[in-house]
């Protein structure tokens, strides 16, 4: 593989993250408050656990204060809701996040539309959705946002290309292909969007010029799956045991980068690609929260 060929989202996030920086300085200089960041963390997830400490690290790096509100797994609905509503009426902070999954019981949707969604940076309100859908100014999902900057900064046109979305989450794959088939920069883009129901899913995923593997299954994309020189985007995130590594584990995503690697003209790696850039997108919607640039302040 051409190093030349790999998306490294680890620097194109330093560059967007010095940029948020200077901008928090400024503000400190003009006498404002940093952003506040804040995370609600039910139970013990060690995906959760270690996604929290790297949004705190990333909040730190750039000047923001950050919180984190722990809960325990057999939190009751009762409870977590009302940690939501002291967040959305504690002035001092400009956004928050639920980190998801949440354990058993607890009812996502019912969760998500609790948090104001002024302050919903995680951009999964239905009121930040439907501003997104109609391309109105809101804040966009952390994950599609990120992988927007990603292909914004790396320079890879989206105008007239044939995008194939693999996954159709609430929270990466249909906001992914809305977002990608909006008017606009990094947009403009032939969507199809595929699923575990899709029929011949590999003559599908040959056509794309840019593909963005979203599905949740490890190295589920293989070579056979990519067209020559395609742009390949890897959103999947799996912890694998292996006997290299300290942890323990070793992280990889949804495509077979030994191989895919090899056919594609750009991809980005897991990890150092769209995880790194997920929490950029949070930084940039809790900087405009900051701001008061999409909804003024309460």
């Amino acid at each position: 593989m051409m190093m030349n060929t790999l998306i490294d989202g680890k620097a194109i996030a330093a560059g967007i993250k010095a940029k948020i920086a200077s901008e928090v300085k400024a503000m400190l200089d003009a006498g404002e408050a940093p952003p506040h960041l804040a995370a609600v963390l039910v139970g013990e997830d060690p995906a959760s656990q270690s996604y929290i400490r790297s949004k705190e690290k990333a909040c730190r790096e750039v000047g923001f204060l950050s919180s984190v509100y722990t809960l325990p797994a057999d939190t009751s609905e009762k409870e977590l809701l009302e940690v939501i509503h002291f967040l959305n009426n504690d002035g001092g902070v400009d956004g928050f996040i639920v980190q998801l999954p949440l354990p058993e019981g607890l009812e996502v949707q019912k969760v998500i539309e609790a948090i104001d969604y002024k302050k919903d940076v995680d951009g999964f309100h239905p009121v930040n959705v439907g501003r997104m859908v109609q391309g109105q100014q809101a804040y966009l999902p952390a994950t599609p946002f990120g992988i927007q900057l990603m292909l914004d900064k790396a320079g890879i046109e989206t105008s007239g290309k044939h995008c194939v979305v693999l996954g159709r989450s609430n929270i990466v794959g249909t906001p992914a292909s809305i977002l990608l088939s909006r008017k606009g920069p990094q947009g403009d883009a032939t969507v199809t969007i595929c699923h575990s129901r899709t029929e011949n899913l590999p003559e599908i995923t040959r056509q794309a010029d840019i593909l963005i593997a979203a599905i949740g299954k490890p190295h589920f994309v293989t070579a056979d799956m990519v067209k020559e020189g395609a742009v390949v985007i890897d959103v999947g995130i799996h912890r694998m045991p292996s006997d290299k590594t300290a942890s323990g584990f070793r992280l990889t995503g949804d495509v077979d980068f030994e191989e895919v690697s090899r056919k594609a003209s750009r991809i980005s790696p897991v990890p150092g690609g769209v995880g790194v850039m997920t929490v950029v997108g949070l930084l940039q919607n809790t900087l405009m929260a900051a701001k008061g640039a999409i909804y003024a302040h309460h």
